[in-house]
């Protein structure tokens, strides 16, 4: 029996924020892999190493985590005032599917990096010392992330001493602003809140009637009152991780909540639809111990929060989680709101369960709706590996 040889295929493997991917440029994916569908799902997941009934994803790059087993698509952008055309999948790790409903905004602060370095950004853009702005287009909801990067003597700049928890080493800082972060289009409902409310009544059969916040913002996301969970906010990822009872709980939570916010029109889609929404459980400070075994004091942070990514309690928190928070917290009366201790507010400070984190928001009222201009953070990013990766030639 013959079998196909492997093919190589240029990619980069890159660090953003508290996770990690495999980053390709459009041209350089095979034919059949540049436009949407099977193919280039097919190719991503051999990729990555999924599906792995193992769960461990021995068989590519992913890293057998929600924020390891991520990749990223970038082209230049057609579509003026943007440099660069960005598309994220989120893969599955022992299912068969790509799931590109939302965006990563912890790799989101790869991109402009990743699009100087290979040639999306004008030379006449990139300043010999300073700071580069790239204007990014995210495709997957539709809208605009400025991210500002590093540049010394005309290269990216990756060393730094900017300090982020849930990342071992530091780094040099990369800014992101997300643009008009809320209301994620047709497939986000059309609206900051979907159901109008800031507070809703969830009610989940064989769980009970939930209080949540329902919102579009980064990615559409639930938020929950931890105490009414039995949680106090502090809990590290084996606490979650490690409770069988407690994930199928929140995956019945979320699957109800997409159903609310109108992402999905039935439960059983929610199997296919992991990455969004994402469910996070809010708590007031309280004084606890990280999972690297730093101290956070109660009054170092406004709130707790834990949120789950891929049905997993996630190791820090998500980039687009964290627009998410900061947008809500901006707006009194949401739960986030309420458990920093209520009131106006444009920035807030979160403990996660590697440290705590600081993030913006720019709200305001307008003909009696909240809007939200722009969500601002700051993360890090750099290039770990880079080359070819190799695939069988028959495996998409």
């Amino acid at each position: 029996m013959a079998f196909a040889p492997q093919i190589k295929i240029a990619a980069t493997y890159m660090r953003g924020g508290t996770s990690k991917g495999i980053f390709f440029r459009l041209q350089d994916l095979p034919a059949a892999a540049q436009i949407p569908g099977e193919a280039r799902d097919k190719l991503l997941l051999r990729v990555i190493g999924s599906p792995d009934p193992y769960g461990k994803q021995i068989d590519g790059m992913g890293g057998a985590s929600s924020s390891t087993s991520k990749t990223v698509i970038l082209s230049k952008s057609g579509r003026p005032g943007h440099d660069v055309d960005y598309l994220f999948g989120q893969v599955a790790i022992d299912q068969a599917f790509v799931d590109w409903s939302g965006n990563c905004g912890n790799l989101s602060a790869a991109v402009g990096p990743f699009a100087i370095a290979n040639g999306l950004v004008p030379a006449e853009r990139i300043p010999a010392d300073g700071l580069c702005t790239v204007r990014i287009w995210q495709a997957n909801i539709g809208k605009t992330i400025v991210a500002h990067v590093p540049v010394a003597n005309g290269q990216v700049q990756e060393t730094g001493d900017f300090e982020l928890d849930g990342v071992s080493f530091p780094a040099a800082e990369v800014q992101l602003e997300f643009l008009d972060p809320a209301d994620e289009g047709e497939d986000g409902g059309g609206a900051m809140f979907p159901t109008g409310k800031l507070v809703d009544e969830l009610e989940v059969p064989g769980v009970g009637t939930l209080r949540a916040t329902l919102i579009n913002a980064g990615i559409p996301t639930i938020f929950v009152d931890a105490k009414e969970l039995g949680y106090t906010g502090t809990e590290l990822q084996e606490a979650i991780n490690g409770d069988a009872r407690a994930l199928a709980r929140f995956e019945t939570i979320r699957a109800w909540g997409a159903v609310k916010m109108g992402l999905i029109q039935d439960l059983s889609e929610a199997a296919k639809r992991q990455h969004t929404p994402k469910i996070a459980f809010v708590a007031p400070p309280a004084d606890h111990v990280a999972s690297g075994g730093k101290a956070v004091k109660a009054a170092d942070v406004d709130l707790l929060v834990r949120a789950l990514s891929m049905g997993k309690l996630h190791h820090a928190m998500m980039g687009t989680a964290a627009v998410a928070i900061a947008t809500a917290a901006a707006i009194p009366g949401t739960l986030v709101n309420l458990a920093a201790g209520g009131g106006e507010r444009n920035a807030v400070r979160f403990g996660h369960p590697s440290g705590l984190l600081r993030v913006g928001a720019q709200a305001a009222k307008v003909g009696g709706e909240w809007k939200v201009t722009k969500a601002l953070m700051s993360r890090s990013a750099r290039v770990l590996m880079e080359g070819w990766v190799r695939v069988p030639g028959d495996s998409f």
